[in-house]
């Protein structure tokens, strides 16, 4: 993974993507996984980052890291809940009054759900919508009202694989995903005309520390799941940070309520 992180930094410092530089862009569930190679992605663009989770200690590390590849990056730390209303709006009162306003946001924060369906508890099934759905409707709705008034800005969510295709087991985690690929084109239908792109990515298996600890414990198959992957792997977050990088910039500029869907040839492939 070190050899993934360092191609991205090396391609994003090569100038491959346009228009980041000195961008204001907040990254939601920052502290670990996508949203830390997402972090490690738009540093090496030179913009200005906020990272929003609620695991500070992550969030401090991953600042670490950030400043020791790129002296005299900004960067602001706040903890936090994604499905906290009242929380994001504060956060993002608070980011305008730093930096006068948000470029980009990455709303990428969220919490997976694996249960059959007949065992599935109400308050699971509330807490995947509330994090993954409502957690994203309020940090698109809070950067919107910023953006909309500049008449510009980019929001790319982060869906899933699970919100195209489905999978048994995951009724509240598809459910969820398949809403954010849906909130993400009514907000390009709306948002668009007022200069607001926004798009979502909607990412397959990917090698995320997370990832390496349930297969370490035997919760997941890795060689199953490479098999069943027409590409034979699963992907990393750089790749997944490759693709943010390009709905953010400049080069995907007339690209709007697009679901970017990157797994590999998962869910192309009917075949079981």
């Amino acid at each position: 993974m070190q050899d993934s992180m360092a191609a991205l930094v090396g391609m994003a410092r090569g100038n491959g993507f346009a228009g980041l530089a000195d961008k204001v862009v907040f990254i939601t569930g920052a502290a670990s996984g996508l949203g830390r190679a997402m972090a490690h992605a738009f540093a090496a663009c030179q913009s200005r980052l906020v990272l929003f989770d609620m695991d500070a200690e992550g969030m401090e590390r991953v600042r670490a890291e950030l400043e020791a590849a790129n002296p005299g990056v900004g960067i602001q730390c706040r903890q936090g809940l994604v499905n906290d209303e009242a929380a994001v709006d504060q956060v993002f009162a608070e980011t305008e009054q730093a930096w006068g306003h948000v470029d980009v946001l990455l709303n990428n924060a969220g919490i997976s759900m694996n249960c059959p369906t007949l065992e599935l508890p109400g308050d699971q099934w509330r807490k995947a919508m509330d994090v993954n759905l409502n957690g994203v409707f309020y940090c698109a709705r809070a950067a919107g009202r910023l953006m909309t008034a500049r008449g510009r800005g980019v929001i790319v969510n982060t869906s899933s694989m699970y919100g195209v295709v489905a999978a048994p087991n995951r009724a509240a985690y598809c459910a969820s995903k398949a809403a954010v690929a849906m909130l993400t084109k009514s907000l390009a239908v709306e948002w668009g005309p007022l200069g607001v792109r926004v798009n979502a990515i909607a990412p397959g298996y990917v090698r995320t520390a997370l990832v390496d600890d349930l297969v370490a414990r035997g919760r997941m198959d890795l060689d199953a799941l490479s098999r069943r992957t027409p590409l034979g792997r699963l992907g990393t977050p750089e790749e997944i940070a490759a693709l943010v990088l390009f709905l953010a910039s400049d080069n995907a500029a007339f690209i709007n309520g697009h679901v970017a869907v990157a797994d590999g040839g998962w869910s192309a492939y009917g075949y079981i």
